[in-house]
């Protein structure tokens, strides 16, 4: 099986400091959250062609029990959200032989929201809680107190 990403000239790509990224696709508006571990095998993705290349370079760049499989199901991650594009053969590996597989690495996760859907949910988050903007610590500050945010 080989990848390579797609639409890279789209992407706005930014990393947290916790290792997991952030990536806004400026052509469609979709933010997709990656924790660490996905982080890790987006960054091996950028060279690598092969799973088993991408498996090495999170291995030396994020923990050496990566295992084929674990970066495999990344690469299927980012298949299901079109951020790559596989060629070649099918996927040899199920979820279950990735988790048992897995040991202390935690799973890959990609989450994606458009722009729109994310406004959705703030909006209904601010109308769920009626009292949250005269309730806020912030509003009980007085002008000339400084608060490090």
């Amino acid at each position: 099986m080989q990848f390579e990403r797609a639409n890279a000239n789209d992407l706005v790509i930014n990393t947290m400091p916790d290792g997991s990224r952030v990536i806004k696709n400026a052509k469609n508006d979709t933010v997709f959250a990656l924790n660490a571990t996905a982080g890790a095998a987006w960054d091996a993705c950028s060279s690598a062609t092969t799973v088993s290349a991408v498996a090495e370079e999170m291995r030396h760049s994020f923990d050496a029990n990566v295992t084929d499989e674990l970066a495999e199901a990344c690469i299927l991650q980012f298949q299901e959200k079109n951020l790559i594009c596989i060629s070649g053969s099918a996927p040899k590996h199920t979820r279950r032989a990735v988790l048992a597989g897995l040991g202390a690495v935690a799973l890959p996760l990609v989450v994606s929201l458009t722009v729109g859907e994310q406004k959705a949910h703030a909006l209904r988050a601010e109308s769920a809680d009626p009292g949250h903007c005269g309730d806020s610590p912030r509003a009980s500050v007085p002008k000339d107190h400084k608060r490090d945010f």
